[in-house]
């Protein structure tokens, strides 16, 4: 018989920050809190601090130059910086946007609102495993198209799609390539040189960092310009007094995962794949959302036939285990994943998953936990379930 522990398996929504980040984020609270703006020495120590964050973040990305790096609030305002900028400034050349019907709901809403504003926008449909099909990208190119915005892999199937593949597309159509690459960053490698990105989004808390940070790289030459107005920091295009204690969280953050990504993606991997296996072995009519190997190594999204994930969720907490129904910004809405409809779902099969995200703290006695206590509840609520066919339940 299991016995009750405490598993979070959410990593997508909300990370834990790492105890070395917040330790080099301790002193910019109230040893050095002078503004990076001004000009004295306790502004200077704030400056250089800004400085090694953005060279660290650089170096995570694999940009040319530091200066190349733009702090945001988060993965949300880097997008609207990235899309907004680069359709405002671009305008005179067209007014077409190509994107995917699985992207992150930040950059769907950005586009359902630059089409109020005049702009046209492609969603280029994706295959059963949530891959965008390059022919198809290819296809919904116009004279007129200005920016191509694709993610580098999907928070909540997992699914990796093929940016070196868009970005040479993009770069041999002289169109700006932008990439939400928020739930990737810090899990895989990115090279923004090799794969033609012209923009890229990151998010600070999802690498173990402090929320509420994020960064924007924008190649040399990229034009864009700014959607907020003001001092001019961040060189004009994200006016504001940097939070230095949170980039600097940041950049320690995007330092540890540069160094750690390796061994720590092997280990989730093994992990991930661990559960998957486990569950479609061990539970009736359960399925693998989204590709079965080009997918982060940290996150398994499985689907139940015949019940419901907001219950299999309560049920799950009440054994101590948390994991998720999808993408934490849109848990307040009752309809289904559009990631998941996007990838051919039903809307009961859509309804019928679950999410699990792994981190740091997991080990591999909790996937064993996970494996002993989800049958049981998918047992259970199953049986309450009048959609349930009676052969299932024997």
């Amino acid at each position: 018989m299991w016995r009750l522990r405490k598993v979070y398996m959410d990593h997508g929504a909300g990370m834990p920050l790492d105890s070395r980040v917040f330790e080099a984020m301790k002193p910019y609270f109230m040893e050095y809190y002078g503004n990076p703006s001004s000009s004295y020495s306790s502004g200077n120590i704030a400056k250089e601090a800004l400085a090694a964050s953005r060279e660290k973040v650089a170096q995570l990305v694999a940009a040319e130059n530091s200066r190349e790096i733009i702090f945001t609030s988060g993965g949300t305002e880097s997008n609207n910086l990235a899309i907004k900028g680069v359709a405002y400034r671009n305008r005179e050349k067209g007014n077409h946007i190509i994107t995917t019907a699985v992207e992150h709901i930040s950059v769907i809403n950005i586009c359902k609102f630059l089409q109020k504003q005049g702009f046209e926008v492609t969603y280029v449909p994706v295959d059963k495993q949530g891959v965008v099909d390059l022919e198809k990208v290819e296809a919904a190119i116009k004279d007129k198209t200005i920016l191509i915005s694709v993610m580098y892999a999907n928070g909540e199937i997992g699914t990796i799609q093929p940016i070196s593949e868009i970005g040479k597309l993009a770069q041999e159509n002289s169109i700006i390539f932008h990439v939400d690459a928020v739930a990737a960053a810090g899990k895989v490698p990115i090279n923004v040189k090799e794969e033609n990105i012209g923009l890229l989004s990151i998010s600070s808390n999802d690498m173990y960092g402090p929320k509420g940070v994020g960064a924007l790289y924008i190649k040399k030459g990229t034009k864009t310009q700014p959607i907020i107005q003001g001092g001019g920091q961040e060189t004009g295009l994200r006016s504001g007094t940097e939070n230095v204690p949170g980039i600097v969280g940041m950049g320690k953050a995007a330092e540890l995962a540069k160094k750690e990504m390796e061994s720590e993606g092997k280990r989730l991997t093994g992990l991930r794949d661990k559960l998957i296996t486990g569950v479609l072995d061990t539970i009736d009519y359960s399925f693998l959302n989204g590709h079965p190997t080009e997918r982060l190594p940290n996150n398994a999204n499985l689907r139940f036939s015949y019940i419901e994930g907001e219950s299999l969720i309560l049920g799950l907490d009440m054994h101590g285990i948390q994991v998720s129904s999808g993408s934490a910004c849109t848990s307040k809405t009752l309809e289904p994943s559009h990631v998941l409809l996007a990838i051919g779902l039903a809307h009961e099969e859509a309804h019928g998953s679950l999410v699990f995200t792994m981190g740091k703290q997991n080990m591999e006695e909790d996937v064993d936990y996970v494996l002993e206590v989800l049958p049981d509840v998918v047992k259970r609520l199953r049986a309450l379930s009048p959609l349930t066919p009676k052969e299932i339940l024997r």
